[in-house]
């Protein structure tokens, strides 16, 4: 490099690249490959004819990549992070110390030497999460949407579509999913009859999981009729509910 700077750059200044690599031929040829070789009989040229240009391999058909290279610990979350953007990994790997290879188009995640992540990279992205990653019941969690959710209630009663909806109703459903969740996995043990007739009775009260699931391991208080309201609350909802109670 040294050579190539002061014999071939020094002094010169070119236009074009067209120019710049013209030179840098005329240059190879005329003298860089006319200087007489300092351990072998013949020219630099010669020499390189005949012993170095058949180990030559073909010039990668992609550019060189520039790669960052971290270490990073895999959260409870299966994501590491990199320069602030996340990348998940498989969950077997919670708590790992792991190497993250990130490069212009991909991201790889080694494990002792071995690939166990790879992620194709995208402008202006910052987390790249794979569902695969997630252990088999957080993918079930993240499959059952409220969409899902609302389906499933239809198919189950009319009042357990009702109560999964005002559950789902809330400005920020997700945080409210997992509740319309399980209120539909109590149909697999107390069967889909008793639990419209629960979900009935909770929509009269709060509308509340804890309440149906309350319901139904209570023998017979799905059958009991709802208990009267009491005016004892009446301070709480206006001068109006109080005079009606005390009628």
């Amino acid at each position: 490099m040294p050579y190539v700077r002061d014999s071939f750059w020094k002094g010169r200044a070119f236009a074009r690249v067209a120019e710049m690599e013209a030179g840098a031929a005329r240059w190879c040829a005329q003298v860089a490959d006319r200087r007489p070789h300092r351990r072998l009989p013949g020219t630099v040229g010669a020499v390189f004819a005949q012993r170095e240009r058949a180990a030559l391999q073909p010039l990668p058909t992609e550019p060189f990549e520039v790669a960052h290279w971290a270490r990073a610990t895999v959260h409870p979350d299966c994501q590491v992070q990199v320069q602030g953007h996340r990348y998940s990994v498989p969950w077997r790997l919670v708590g790992q110390r792991l190497d993250v290879r990130v490069g212009e188009r991909l991201v790889q995640v080694f494990a002792e030497g071995q690939v166990v992540k790879t992620h194709l990279r995208r402008r202006g992205q910052r987390r790249f999460i794979d569902p695969a990653d997630f252990p088999p019941e957080k993918i079930a969690f993240l499959q059952r949407t409220p969409a899902w959710c609302r389906r499933r209630a239809a198919e189950a009663g009319a009042a357990v579509a009702a109560l999964v909806d005002e559950l789902l109703v809330d400005p920020m459903p997700l945080s409210r999913l997992r509740q319309a969740q399980a209120v539909l996995r109590l149909a697999d043990k107390h069967g889909v009859e008793r639990l419209d007739a629960a979900c009935r009775r909770s929509l009269e009260t709060d509308a509340s999981y804890r309440t149906v699931k309350g319901l139904l391991e209570n023998p017979g208080a799905v059958d009991e009729p709802a208990p009267p309201l009491s005016p004892a609350g009446a301070w709480l909802h206006g001068a109006g509910a109080l005079l009606e109670g005390g009628r």
